[in-house]
């Protein structure tokens, strides 16, 4: 697998799993008559997050420190779109920090 494609696997993997993150929070917060419907698309989107991650003949613990980086930014982009919260100061500073780990356990993408 090239790199480039490796990352855009990644990439997709991260946003399926905060947008099915984000549909099943937005489910449990629902009014009854739309929650079923928030909750299945939730379900449906995390489970194409985990074949999408996994299909892939790939040492994913090799590239998790990439995957974390991320599903970090992603998951603060779709948190600030869908409920309105901006990263805080602390946030950034730790997600500054979540990229310098990753970019530390990954090392060379294959």
């Amino acid at each position: 697998m090239t790199t480039h494609k490796a990352l855009a696997v990644l990439f997709t993997a991260a946003l399926l799993e905060a947008g099915g993150d984000a549909l099943v929070r937005k489910g449990m917060h629902a009014s009854a008559t739309l929650r079923a419907g928030f909750l299945l698309a939730g379900a449906v989107v995390l489970f194409a997050y985990g074949y999408t991650v996994n299909t892939p003949p790939w040492d994913f613990g090799r590239l998790l420190g990439v995957y974390v980086v991320f599903f970090f930014v992603l998951a603060q982009i779709v948190g600030w779109l869908a409920f309105g919260q901006a990263p805080t100061a602390r946030v950034l500073l730790g997600g500054a920090c979540i990229v310098i780990g990753g970019l530390i356990v990954s090392g060379p993408v294959p």
